[in-house]
């Protein structure tokens, strides 16, 4: 793909994975793509101050490997040379969802599990092998300049340093000052949509043997309405397993280890406790807070700026628990791929409506299964009480019937929107499935079978 003029040179401002996913993809159009980051880079699998959750459990669903795998051909054999955990996401995994496992079976949905720092410094290698992409380090962006009529952003500056670009991306995150920095240029603010969640989590990681679990390398308990604790473990390079324990409204989990494995006892199923409780410990406690999942909408703006995009956990975050944030910065990758190659024109009005469809997908995900817990402060309305009720019997038949439990998985994994969990046949095996005698509890006859094959 050729470059938009023969001087043209982009600016990513953030050098996280949703930085490095827009340079790979700006590299292809504009000659030179400069990346800013106010950190230094650490050496791959190192972990880096500016990225505090890199500590924590993060998950590559299937969507996001398949945009990688694109965008960086053979990377996930690099990654798993380098100790990544491949496997099929359905049959290597437990998901406890309403009191049982969810089927399990050779989906076809293949992960990768390692830490965000090994992940990360992975794709950061790539890009910056490129010979049009440099990152400056140190450089924290303070403004945006703007050309004299004000209807282009023309670079950054950082106090007395000004870099000229026909392009800047803002992929800085939650905390991005795109806000205030069109603010300050004459154009409104979006609107920032918000779903308080008051979620903390505590990160561990321990030891592991390739025997436990018999093999499989994940577990997801997702908190339920009652409870308000859950978990995630996933097997991770170096065998170990790291380990976070969640819960919302004030029932975060303890840091010390003989409280970290009690509160893992509490989860609505046995199977991280059950690890734990034998595993040693090999780091020292994470914690994080959570206040709120949050949307701008970039989208409803009539006024925008030539030449300025924002980009990844910059438009929206989620709840952690649902490993969404890298997955949803690929696949706005693959829209700003799309976007620049149309045309030069109207581009941030085609992108921002292009990015808004594919957040659409995990923000009714991760906000609808939120707003079951009536602590949760967002918007309720009857589509939402409707679709809650629904995924409770959806994800009851799953525990027995391959059907709707793919419909599940694939909506999970951002590979289908979530309408198509209301396909006739996917209806019909819901019905079905809960017409029939009562499925076992979270402690019943699934949990007890799972433990004599172990």
């Amino acid at each position: 793909m050729p470059a938009l003029d023969n001087d043209s040179h982009a600016i990513v401002i953030g050098g996280s994975m949703g930085g490095l996913l827009a340079a790979r993809v700006l590299a292809d159009r504009y000659q030179q793509v400069t990346i800013l980051e106010r950190d230094e880079f650490p050496a791959i699998g190192e972990h880096r101050r500016g990225v505090p959750q890199g500590r924590h459990t993060h998950g590559l669903l299937a969507s996001g490997r398949d945009v990688l795998e694109r965008l960086f051909p053979g990377i996930s054999n690099d990654l798993i040379a380098a100790g990544a955990i491949a496997g099929d996401i359905v049959q290597n995994a437990r998901w406890c969802n309403e009191g049982g496992l969810l089927a399990r079976f050779q989906s076809g949905l293949n992960g990768l599990l390692m830490t965000r720092p090994l992940l990360e410094g992975t794709v950061r290698h790539r890009v910056l092998a490129l010979s049009n992409v440099v990152a400056r380090q140190g450089f924290h962006v303070e403004a945006l300049t703007v050309s004299e009529d004000r209807k282009r952003v023309t670079g950054v500056k950082d106090k007395g340093t000004e870099l000229h670009a026909d392009l800047v991306i803002d992929t800085t995150g939650r905390g991005s000052s795109s806000p205030q920095w069109l603010e300050a240029i004459g154009y409104p603010k979006p609107v920032e949509e918000r779903v308080e969640v008051a979620l903390a989590y505590t990160t561990r990681f321990f030891r592991r043997h390739r025997s436990q679990l018999n093999g499989d390398v994940v577990v997801i308990v997702p908190p339920t309405p009652q409870g308000k604790r859950g978990g995630v473990m996933l097997a991770q390079e170096g065998d170990r397993w790291t380990v976070t324990l969640i819960g919302h409204f004030g029932q975060a989990a303890p840091t010390d280890v003989p409280g970290f494995v009690e509160y893992a006892r509490t989860l609505p199923a046995p199977y991280i406790h059950e690890v734990v409780r034998e595993s040693e410990p090999v780091s020292e406690p994470m914690t994080a807070r959570f206040p709120a999942s949050m949307r701008r909408r970039y989208e409803r703006l009539e006024r925008f700026p030539e030449g300025f995009l924002v980009f990844g956990d910059a438009i929206s975050s989620f709840n952690p628990i649902y490993g969404q944030g890298m997955s949803v910065a690929a696949l706005e990758a693959m829209e700003l791929q799309a976007v620049l190659a149309e045309s030069s024109g109207n581009l941030a009005r085609r992108f921002f409506r292009r990015a808004a469809k594919v957040v659409d997908m995990p923000w009714s995900v991760s906000v609808g299964n939120d707003l079951r817990m009536p602590e949760t402060v967002g918007p309720r309305n009857a589509g939402v009480s409707f679709i809650n009720w629904y995924m409770v019997k959806l994800n009851k038949a799953a525990q027995k019937d391959p059907v709707p439990a793919m419909a599940f998985f694939r909506v999970a994994n951002l590979l289908a929107p979530p309408p198509s969990v209301m396909h006739p046949k996917v209806v019909w095996r819901v019905l079905i499935a809960n017409l029939r005698r009562p499925l076992p509890d979270g402690r019943g006859s699934d949990q007890s079978r799972d433990r004599k094959e172990r």
